[in-house]
């Protein structure tokens, strides 16, 4: 199983950015996909989730909840985290993950900084 995180990068407040997951080595379609992310000297913390191929439905952290959309593109074994008005509070490294066989595997993660 790999997991690349892309798309990070430095925005002001108020501003947008896309994250993409590539991934391989396993039948992506059929298992759910997550982003987490985490800030300087805090815990890991889940972001979003969207569940398999067959259902594809989404649950959010209350702090994201209507300003980020994660999304799946089983066609090209990608999902996506859409981040709409990002505030300060949002600078992290992001990390897409997945569990197959009770195993959990991430990727290497992607800074995102929100700063003016």
């Amino acid at each position: 199983v790999q997991l690349v995180e892309s798309g990070g990068g430095l925005v002001q407040p108020g501003g947008s950015l896309r994250l993409s997951c590539a991934a391989s080595g396993f039948t992506f379609s059929r298992f759910a996909m997550s982003w987490y992310r985490q800030a300087p000297g805090k815990e890991r913390e889940l972001v979003a989730t969207i569940t398999s191929a067959g259902f594809s439905n989404t649950n959010y952290a209350d702090s994201v909840k209507g300003r980020f959309t994660i999304s799946r593109d089983n066609a090209n074994n990608t999902v996506f985290l859409q981040m709409d008005s990002l505030k300060p509070e949002d600078t992290a490294v992001y990390f897409c993950n997945t569990v197959r066989a009770r195993i959990g595997y991430w990727g290497q993660g992607t800074q995102v900084t929100v700063s003016s």
